[in-house]
């Protein structure tokens, strides 16, 4: 069909997001996809039983828009046993269809046009667009491998009359990186007195090893009054094509995330919202997630340890960076083209989240999978 006139393009930069690229070229190629962050495996088969008692029992119409209101309850409980802070659910809490469609809605109701977002380096992919579809320009800061190291000096120098937001993210996706009591309280130094916001990506919040400590904006009070903290629960009990998360922010800031919310995709499936209010006394599926990953961790780990790829073990989130510097010289994305073709591995390029793409020479892998996956996995990288 011919086209009647040129579509005016809102992001004329933006093709299609890197996750479906090498997806799409895992299951072309019939190789072991540890590219796209999501599990092999199944949820909990009682979380599965109480979605489909809930359905049966005709939760099937919608929802509060701002989620129903006992989910919105056991959130706020947990969230004051883990980081001790109080939470109202009736004006702190949101449930949303997914933590991208709460880190859009954030963006959208906090920042205006010209108005300047701080952006860390590498970045999850959809923070950059959701900016620019706001109008606003982002500031981006780069860390480096292998520590991702944030230098909040060099932070301090890009804040300007225009900075409306910075984005934080921890544990970080893609890196594995873990900010510490340190960062949030250089953090808070930088933001005080100011008119700053502050968007928090935790969707990680229960994966992190070697017996570190989340630390939420949710536990300064000083960052909590400027913050939207967005959580997933897709991430924590392993079912990411379920798309629920929730954000949480003073009532002030919740009220404007609303307003963008309600037009966005007003609610959330009810049947799931009610599966997870009973689902959520089960506490142990969340305290005892970071055990469970970091055996995953150590075991791919340990695996490729006997290959030619060099690592440093993540600290956090269900990813692993390998380094392949010894191995060859190629650009990230056409090194992992080759291993998906020629070895039958897929994994992102490190490269697609920078803004300038920046090659390091490492690519991301998901340990989020079966034993019998990472071992298969692991004996073809061995191979290269």
């Amino acid at each position: 069909m011919k086209n009647i006139t040129t579509v005016r393009s809102k992001l004329p930069h933006v093709g299609t997001t890197i996750f479906s690229v090498i997806s799409k070229l895992a299951d072309e190629d019939g190789a072991i996809n540890l590219g796209q962050g999501f599990p092999d495996f199944s949820p909990s088969p009682k979380l599965v039983e109480l979605v489909n008692q809930k359905m049966k029992d005709g939760y099937n119409q919608y929802a509060p828009m701002p989620g129903v209101m006992k989910l919105r309850e056991a959130i706020a409980e947990k969230i004051e046993k883990l980081y001790n802070a109080k939470i109202n659910p009736e004006t702190e809490v949101t449930v949303t269809a997914g933590a991208t469609q709460a880190i859009f809605t954030a963006i959208t109701a906090l920042v205006n046009a010209d108005d300047e977002v701080i952006v860390i380096e590498p970045a999850y992919d959809c923070y950059v667009p959701a900016i620019q579809l706001s109008g606003g320009i982002p500031i981006h800061l780069t860390t480096e491998y292998p520590d991702y190291k944030i230098n909040w000096e060099s932070v301090k120098k890009l804040v300007s009359q225009k900075t409306r937001l910075i984005i934080i993210n921890t544990p970080h996706n893609p890196t594995g990186s873990v900010m510490n009591k340190s960062d949030l309280k250089q953090l808070e130094k930088i933001t005080r007195n100011s008119d700053i916001f502050i968007l928090s990506d935790e969707v990680y919040e229960h994966i992190l090893f070697d017996k570190q400590q989340h630390q939420s904006v949710l536990r300064y009070p000083s960052l909590a009054e400027r913050s939207i903290a967005v959580f997933s629960f897709g991430k924590t009990y392993h079912h990411t094509g379920w798309k629920i998360g929730y954000a949480v922010a003073p009532e002030y800031l919740m009220k404007e995330f609303r307003k963008v919310h309600q037009f966005n995709v007003f609610c959330t499936n009810s049947p799931m919202q009610y599966a997870l209010v009973d689902f959520m006394k089960e506490k142990d599926e969340y305290l005892k997630l970071n055990s469970f990953y970091e055996e995953k961790r150590n075991h791919f780990n340990q695996l490729v340890g006997k290959s030619r790829f060099s690592l440093k073990p993540s600290a956090g989130t269900y990813f692993q960076l390998l380094d392949y510097s010894k191995i060859s010289n190629e650009a990230d994305k056409d090194f992992a083209v080759r291993i998906i073709k020629e070895n039958g591995v897929a994994a992102i390029p490190v490269s697609v989240f920078y803004g300038n793409n920046m090659d390091s020479k490492v690519l991301r892998f998901c340990f989020a999978k079966s034993a019998d996956t990472l071992e298969k996995a692991a004996e073809r990288l061995c191979k290269i």
